[in-house]
């Protein structure tokens, strides 16, 4: 513990990975060992959490379409931590950089004259593409890749703008589907191109889907985790590649 108020402790923002241990960086794993406090998101695991039993763990989570921890109280956690203890971890699910709210919480800290590392994690595009066997990109086909959310931040308009890029990644996906598909379909994209949609990836209950862009469009159903979606050509199963839901989720869509 920091006890002088003069000086005060670091932050570190450390990106969780998509929620299995052993997808955690080596050094986010070290400083969550040395930890004095953790401030963690809904998302990270109780297996993540088990990297820092010595530390005080603190739930911010923000989850959509739920009650959530507003990002100015956050920013207060961290700034107020900081003050009291010598190590302070912000542990996010993903990559702290990539919708993880990063700019906002660096600029409290900067503000607050309080030093800040950040330890990039894992995000679930990559790991969503590892766990598929799917790459993002392939030659002759897919050479540019975008990652979007439709979500937005309070009192903002939705975004409604679709990247134009060969292969598109949606984050927290699951209840945007059907507007994400029909918005596609209405630019031009073929019926046919070929989607990936994965439920809770690297975790327990990780579940993948194979449909068609028009399928999508019906939706996904009752999902159980966070839901990641990725649409385009490099999509298309490999002749040999080994597919056990695609049989089962377009029975259930037909």
């Amino acid at each position: 513990m920091n006890n002088s108020p003069s000086l005060p402790g670091k932050v570190y923002l450390i990106g969780a990975g998509p929620g299995a241990q052993d997808l955690m960086t080596l050094r986010g794993a070290r400083l969550l060992a040395q930890a004095d406090v953790v401030l963690h998101d809904a998302l990270v695991t109780e297996e993540m959490l088990e990297l820092c039993p010595q530390a005080q763990k603190i739930l911010v989570g923000k989850r959509c379409g739920q009650l959530s921890t507003a990002q100015a109280f956050i920013n207060k956690q961290l700034v107020d931590n900081a003050r009291k203890h010598a190590i302070v971890v912000r542990l996010k699910g993903g990559d702290p950089m990539l919708f993880g709210r990063a700019d906002e919480e660096l600029r409290a800290l900067e503000e607050a004259d309080i030093v800040v590392e950040v330890v990039p994690g894992i995000t679930t595009a990559l790991a969503a593409a590892a766990a598929t066997q799917q790459p993002l990109t392939k030659r002759g086909v897919s050479r540019s890749v975008a990652f979007f959310t439709s979500s937005t931040a309070p009192g903002e308009p939705d975004q409604t703008r679709i990247p134009d890029c060969d292969t598109l990644v949606q984050y927290m996906g699951g209840r945007e589907a059907i507007a994400t598909a029909q918005r596609l379909l209405a630019q031009g994209r073929r019926v046919d191109t070929p989607v990936v949609v994965i439920e809770n990836c690297s975790r327990p209950y990780q579940r993948i889907v194979r449909l068609t862009l028009s399928a999508l469009a019906h939706g996904l159903g009752d999902t159980h985790g966070p839901v990641l979606v990725m649409l385009g050509d490099a999509m298309a199963a490999r002749t040999h590649q080994a597919i056990d839901e695609t049989a089962a989720i377009l029975a259930r869509l037909a």
